[in-house]
């Protein structure tokens, strides 16, 4: 019986010692954390010691993947084009996927398959505004009515660094001819503008088309009739250094991007930030769901 419990144990030790550590950044909001414990807990069955860092900025976790301070972590096509590598063209989903591919390959960074999700900008109105002007369904619409005297306030509320950015309320404004005075901007912080959309406290607000909040609080999408916003579709970018060591992880994580579309990370946003669940409860419900594994980890 002793023989058989040191047999037993070496062999515990021996599978616990091949496990491979896998740190996954994540950045500081919620469907962020949402990826990084769907990944985590979907590799742990699969031998890979998944640790999370979280609540980093963009910058930080881009930089510690590439370093090898991080090992892996979910970034946007639209982010890596505009913010890392200054890509100023635009080009459809499939074409900034392999622009960012190709580019980032180059400094260590691996992107494996892309989700089927694109977390870009939009602009919404909020309810009661959308039933005051049904005809508004495009920001084209938006352009021609804010081209009229104004019945009421016309507020514009978006977050700081959208506002501050070249390619961001500039040239939203130039591409559609959009009319906005100062006075009728309002910067704020990204939580605070479904709040204010949702109190009926702006004329119109930027948000992100994967946001949980948006059918919860009855807001209604302008489609980018011009195609101004880039694509942010989301993918897992690895480490080279670590790919090399562990090659698996690219067919290994492909089921999991496959699963994730617009509506799927809506309903799982809005888990979080809605009914005040955590994301990795919401995240283990969705594994066990799709069958990618059998139980929480």
């Amino acid at each position: 019986m002793m023989k058989f419990f040191v047999v037993c144990a070496g062999l515990l030790l021996a599978a616990t010692s091949q496990a491979a550590e896998l740190r996954i950044g994540a950045k500081v909001f919620t469907e962020q954390a949402i990826l990084s414990e769907l990944t985590a807990q979907y590799l742990r069955p699969h031998g890979y010691e998944s640790r999370i860092v979280g609540n980093l900025g963009s910058t930080i976790a881009w930089n510690g993947m590439k370093s090898g301070q991080l090992d892996l972590t979910w970034e946007y096509t639209g982010t890596s084009l505009v913010a890392y590598n200054k890509v100023t063209e635009r080009l459809d989903r499939e074409a900034a996927y392999q622009r960012v591919k190709e580019l980032d390959a180059k400094t260590g960074a691996i992107w494996l398959a892309p989700s089927r999700f694109n977390n870009t900008y939009a602009l919404a109105l909020p309810e009661k505004v959308a039933e005051e002007f049904p005809d508004i369904k495009t920001i084209s619409d938006l352009a021609a009515v804010l081209q009229q005297p104004a019945k009421g306030s016309r507020l514009l509320a978006l977050d700081i660094e959208f506002a501050n950015r070249s390619d961001g309320l500039d040239g939203l404004v130039k591409e559609y001819g959009l009319k906005f005075t100062r006075d009728e901007v309002r910067q704020m912080d990204p939580g605070l503008v479904y709040t204010a959309l949702s109190n009926g406290q702006v004329f119109v607000g930027l948000v992100y088309t994967t946001d949980g909040r948006l059918e919860s609080f009855g807001l209604r999408l302008l489609e980018d009739d011009r195609g101004y916003f880039p694509d942010y579709t989301a993918a897992p970018v690895v480490n080279a250094d670590y790919l090399k060591a562990h090659p698996d992880l690219a067919d290994l994580l492909k089921p999991l991007a496959e699963r994730l579309d617009d509506a799927t990370m809506r309903r799982l946003n809005a888990r979080v930030d809605v009914d005040r669940e955590t994301p990795a409860a919401v995240a283990a419900d969705f594994l066990r769901q799709e069958k990618l594994i059998e139980e929480a980890r």
